[in-house]
């Protein structure tokens, strides 16, 4: 009898971990717009190309040259952007999932937060003004209840 539910217990925390994907932002497949991940933390949003294409956790990622490549290949955990690559300040203040723009990012305490910004509205002046630190704890509350 303790070996059934051993087995059912088993199964159903392997379910759980099977659902429990994250959600990325992506563009043609590819995240953050297809721009390099790893040039962000050189303070520059570069483009990336398909000729250094590599895929993570089920998304594509493209980079600047092979260095880069290898670079987040060894580290992936490291550039990943932060809520899947969704606007750090729509998550943050409303549990929303917005596009970005690629160009528009801030890297604060080794961690990569993309932004939405067209026309009018540029969230990451926003962010900046109503205070990232107490953003990014209600970001990653509001994160992981989005993506259970």
């Amino acid at each position: 009898m303790n070996k059934i539910i051993f087995l059912i217990t088993l199964l159903l925390f392997t379910l759980n971990g099977l659902a429990q994907k994250t959600s990325y932002y992506t563009n043609d497949d590819v995240i953050a717009d297809g721009y390099d991940v790893v040039s962000y933390f050189n303070n520059r949003a570069e483009e990336g190309s398909e000729k250094y294409s590599h895929e993570h956790d089920g998304v594509k990622y493209h980079f600047k040259n092979q260095q880069n490549l290898e670079t987040f290949k060894a580290n992936p955990d490291k550039y990943i952007p932060q809520y899947g690559g969704w606007c750090a300040y729509a998550v943050a203040s409303y549990s929303g999932r917005v596009k970005i723009n690629p160009k528009t990012f801030e890297i604060r305490d080794g961690k990569l937060y993309l932004f939405y910004d067209f026309f009018f509205n540029n969230t990451f002046k926003s962010w900046k003004k109503e205070g990232p630190e107490q953003l990014i704890k209600q970001g990653d509350k509001n994160w992981k209840k989005m993506n259970l």
